[in-house]
């Protein structure tokens, strides 16, 4: 089945995740802009996680994730965002386990706003559904 053939979304399931993905553009955003300050609560919370208190470690990683959130935001380039999005997730489940974080409340998070972020792009975007087809 090829994209043009991708039978387009519901308006309820394009909404949904419209909603789902907004969700995750204002979460990403908050944590973006958070870092980009010299803020000592950033900072000093990095310390635990094994990260330098260095305010240009989390201003990179600020940056690192308002880009890709941008590029998920933007149609066009929302695939990107997302391929973007889940690898600094995935940094994130790899803090959380090296540091023996628990499991459900901190380890998986970055799983639960990867699902989220890909349910979001599914929803919204037929090339995903054409790519990832869960029914035929």
């Amino acid at each position: 089945m090829s994209i043009s053939e991708t039978a387009p979304a519901s308006t309820g399931a394009l909404w949904t995740g419209r909603t789902l993905s907004g969700v995750i553009v204002l979460f990403m955003i908050f944590d973006g802009v958070i870092k980009l300050p010299p803020l000592d609560i950033v900072t000093q919370t990095m310390v635990p996680l094994g990260w330098s208190a260095d305010a240009n470690v989390a201003r990179m990683l600020g940056v690192i994730g308002l880009i890709s959130t941008a590029l998920y935001a933007l149609p066009r380039t929302s695939v990107l965002g997302a391929i973007l999005l889940t690898a600094y997730m995935g940094g994130a489940i790899a803090t959380n386990v090296r540091v023996d974080n628990p499991l459900f409340s901190h380890t998986l998070f970055g799983v639960y706003l990867s699902v989220i972020l890909w349910g979001g792009l599914f929803l919204r975007d037929p090339r995903v559904r054409a790519l990832i087809p869960f029914s035929r």
